[in-house]
């Protein structure tokens, strides 16, 4: 090694025009690499990259193409101060050459670096007095320099990151160090880091934007569609090569539009770029690890070495992470591969090794079975096309109740409508017909359920029955799955004494299966028992349905049993609403709404009985627009599980809101719609019967209405006040008081029978000039129906009342809740009172929730959500409260309602 101080003359072999080895130094690395056609310059880089100015350091580091290059170039080239450009060659690893090219770059940007210098003499080795030198020198400079050094990850010398951190050290504010580099660089940046001297951009940065690539496109004449330019984005997750190559190689297409969308990345020049830069470089065991991996959406070293049969992967990944191969660590040991890398080395595994996929994902399949991930296990054996294998981990793991618990219902339904008809066996028999029975696909789905049932008597001693994995549930799983179906499809057909059979079947299989699974699982046994009650709902069984709905809704387990706890909040709901209790019915589906928004259950999830309880409950309290509003939006949702409980609720509640409209006809339409069952219900007859009992009398034929109510069972309070009512209209007084008096026996139904009871008692005692029994009765109902704001019954019994509610004794019960225009002194304005909802004074329930939500600036679609509605169902309520507070603007309304005490 030649030592060169200050007082040396530089050896003939560094005079500027060779490098230490004698070659000549190559010009091309110390040029700043133009902008290409096409490029697009990102403000947010160039922002970033300006704090290249305030701190020493400057990391930009990504994967192959990602930008990094042509970033700080351009930014580079706008600079007022000197630029010192090196492209880092491999050669470099030799610290004299390195440093030999680093003072040629300096001088090549017009930096003065004295001859007392130095330069190396020596490829191998670097003369510490020089690093010293040329750090002093630096250090003392007015503006400072800065120096890039591209593909920096090519320099895997120690030596020459130490000398690099002692000359940035010691060089002070002259020198400014930007490293362009596709792996984390040899050099000590968590020091700069932690002392905040560090501007770091990497890979996510470097991504481009939505809106970054519809403007590189358009630089290349594209104007896809944003749907396009969605899935292009996410497919290639914003990596500059490959929307540059997509850009370049959609102009040649003759449709550009759908070139962007669906282009086969194997089949392209992104995928020719992303091999020859990622996979062919590579050594050969770990393109094989590379391209087994590819059949996965995420993968860990473990599951890794099952499907190479190695056991190196650990520390494969790691380097392959480290050096932004494409390769992106998740977090707790999980890796996956960018999208575009991983089409690609799918289509490159199919081509260079047929029917290997096949192989490997049945051995992911396996090992995520065994490590509990039974989604991605079902995905990885579909794919493999063992659909006899997939669906028997499906009734083996006892996960045929997820399809439907509305969590992996729909991936699970779109999993198996795949599966080959050629698939054989009860597994395949019950998963065929699970996913028709979620469908009410009755016919079918019955047919492949006793098919199975069949198969599994059959084989008594489990010969043939799922055998999964040696999870150890034998027959009794798949039984308990058969027992599962018989209790949907006796749900769905109304067959309450078939649901009977399949619970108690259900209950003894249980005790056969491991109690690992149950406790896995425990929306089977939930299902089974939401399935009962509400077949003995259907039935009018509602004390004997309270036990097993009762029984779900109050047991926890998260997102499993979020739908069985809807579903059994919902019937429960029905049973208060049917039995005249509204508060405690809303109470419970507003509790069934929060349950669905707790764990995020898709809208079509459920039968939907608890929104039609609120519907019911917004026709009593006279909300008619919120009702139909909230009508409306679980038709045009739809849902999952339509069974007669929740036709039939429909269809009556339908029926009460046209009644209520004053459309008498398509009520008695609505209500009067055929439910098939085979088993009728008395509640659901009874209530049909009640509807079109009222819209006889509404159109005055109460003979009529009296022979529709002939075949109502008039022990049930509900039927028998709407009897007397029509019995009253008919001129029989005695006989309408009679069967209301005899009607109550110890167990009293809740406000909305008892206010209807009291006013037709009411009624019979002004026919017979009783004024004060009527005033009484009156004041008894108000009383009762103040606190659920009860309307209905008192504009369905006639206009008699109105000017007994206009009394200095009623008026202040009425006020506020039933009555509008007052003069805001205790008397009313007019003897006529309106019954309808109070314009500009009185908000409905719903519109003071809303209100609300406005004050707490929430927005409509958070207000929506908050109260498991549908966004046009809050521009409804919106509306009315806007009319109502006779503002136009959020702002005005909160203000307004404030100065009215609303809030």
């Amino acid at each position: 090694m030649t030592v060169i101080d200050e007082h040396d003359q530089h050896p003939a072999t560094c005079s500027g025009t060779v490098d230490p080895s004698g070659l000549p130094f190559l010009r091309a690395r110390f040029t700043l690499p133009p902008s290409p056609e096409g490029f697009l310059r990102r403000e947010r880089l160039t922002e970033k990259l300006d704090r290249a100015l305030i701190t020493p350091l400057t990391v930009v580091n990504g994967s192959a193409g990602a930008g990094k290059t042509l970033a700080v170039a351009d930014w580079a080239a706008g600079l007022d101060i000197p630029v010192a450009w090196l492209t880092v060659d491999e050669a470099d690893r030799a610290p004299g050459l390195f440093w030999a090219y680093v003072l040629e770059a300096l001088r090549a940007a017009d930096v003065s670096v004295p001859e007392e210098v130095g330069s190396p003499s020596d490829a191998d080795s670097v003369d510490r007095g020089m690093l010293s030198r040329l750090a002093a020198v630096l250090q003392g400079r007015d503006r400072p320099v800065v120096l890039v050094l591209d593909a920096y990850g090519r320099v895997t010398t120690p030596e020459i990151a130490e000398q690099l951190e002692f000359v940035l050290r010691h060089a002070g504010e002259g020198l400014r160090l930007v490293l362009a580099t596709r792996t984390d660089p040899l050099l000590l940046t968590h020091r700069y880091r932690a002392s905040g001297e560090l501007t770091e951009i990497r890979d996510t940065e470097l991504a481009f934007t939505r809106a970054e690539t519809v403007e590189l496109l358009r630089l290349h004449g594209l104007y896809p569609s944003k749907s396009a330019t969605h899935a292009l984005t996410a497919r290639t997750q914003g990596w500059a090569a490959g929307l540059k190559l997509c850009a370049m190689a959609a102009r040649q297409s003759s449709d550009p539009e759908t070139y962007l969308r669906e282009f086969e990345a194997g089949r392209s020049v992104v995928g020719d770029f992303l091999l020859a830069e990622a996979l062919d470089p590579r050594p050969p065991d770990t393109q094989d690890l590379l391209l087994r991996v590819s059949v996965l959406e995420r993968f860990c070293p473990d599951l890794a070495n099952a499907m190479t049969l190695r056991t190196d992967a650990e520390p494969t990944l790691a380097v392959l992470c480290r050096e932004n191969a494409f390769v992106q660590y998740l977090g707790h040991s999980w890796y996956r591969l960018q999208p575009l890398f991983r089409e690609v080395l799918r289509a490159h595994l199919r081509e260079r090794a047929p029917g290997l996929e096949t192989e490997v994902r049945r051995r992911a399949a396996l090992w995520l079975r065994r490590a509990g991930l039974l989604p991605e296990a079902l995905a990885q054996g579909a794919a493999a096309g063992e659909w006899e294998f997939t669906a028997g981990l499906v009734v083996g793991d006892l996960a045929i109740g997820q399809l439907f618990t509305g969590v992996h219902s729909a991936d699970l339904s779109h999993l198996f409508a795949r599966m080959s008809p050629d698939a054989t066996g009860p597994a395949a028999d019950l998963v065929r017909a699970a996913c028709e029975l979620a469908h009410r696909e009755l016919e079918p789905g019955l047919h492949h359920l006793h098919h199975a049932e069949e198969c599994l008597d059959g084989n008594g001693s489990g010969q043939g029955a799922p055998s999964l994995d040696g999870n150890g549930s034998g027959p009794a799983a798949a039984r308990l799955s058969c027992a599962l179906l018989e209790a949907l499809s006796a749900r769905l057909t109304g067959s309450p004494g078939r649901a009977e059979q399949a619970a108690e079947a259900a209950q003894t299989l249980t005790r056969d299966v491991p109690a690992r699974l149950l406790g896995e699982h425990p929306e089977v046994t939930a299902l089974v028992l939401t399935h009962l009650g509400s077949a003995r709902l259907w039935a009018g069984r509602f004390e004997d349905a309270r036990v097993p709905l009762s029984a779900v809704a109050g047991r926890k387990g998260g997102a499993q049993m979020a739908l069985p706890r809807l579903e059994c909040l919902g019937h429960l709901a029905l049973i208060d609403y049917l039995d005249g209790w509204l508060g405690r019915a809303e109470s419970r589906a507003l509790e069934a709404g929060r349950e669905a928004k707790r764990y995020g259950l898709p809208r079509r999830s459920g039968s939907g009985i608890g929104q039609l309880v609120l519907a019911a409950v917004l026709v009593d309290r006279d909300e008619l627009d919120e009702a139909e509003a909230l009508l409306d939006d679980m038709a045009g949702s739809g849902a999952l599980l339509e069974d007669p409980v929740t036709q039939a609720s429909r269809a009556i509640i339908t029926g009460r809101l046209l009644l209520a409209r004053g459309d008498t006809r398509a009520a008695l339409e609505a209500a009067n719609s055929t439910v098939p069952a085979v088993v009728n219900s008395p509640w659901a007859e009874d209530h049909a019967a009640l509807v079109t009992s009222a819209a006889h009398l509404a159109l005055g034929c109460p003979e009529k209405a009296e022979k529709v109510l002939a075949g109502v069972a008039e022990d049930r309070p509900a039927c028998a006040i709407e009897a007397a009512r029509v019995r009253l209209a008919s001129g029989h007084r005695d006989d309408a008081l009679d069967m209301i008096e005899s009607l109550f026996g110890s167990a009293r139904p809740g406000p909305a029978v008892t206010v209807r009871a009291d006013l037709v008692r009411a009624q019979a005692a002004h026919q017979a000039g009783d004024t004060a029994t009527v005033r009484r009765l009156v004041s008894q109902a108000l009383l009762a129906a103040r606190r659920d704001r009860l309307r209905r019954p008192f504009l369905d019994i006639g206009p008699w009342i109105l000017p007994v509610l206009d009394t200095d004794q009623l008026r202040p019960l009425a006020q506020d809740w039933l009555l509008t225009g007052s003069d805001g002194h205790g008397s009313l304005g007019r003897t006529t009172v309106e019954l309808s909802l109070p314009v500009l004074e009185e908000l409905s329930g719903r519109e003071l929730d809303v209100l609300r939500r406005l004050a707490q600036l929430m927005s409509t679609q958070e207000i929506a959500a908050d109260l498991f509605v549908s966004v046009n169902t809050v521009k409804t309520h919106l509306k009315g409260l806007y009319r109502k507070l006779a503002v136009n603007r959020r702002s005005d309304a909160v203000r307004r309602a404030r100065d009215l005490g609303l809030l």
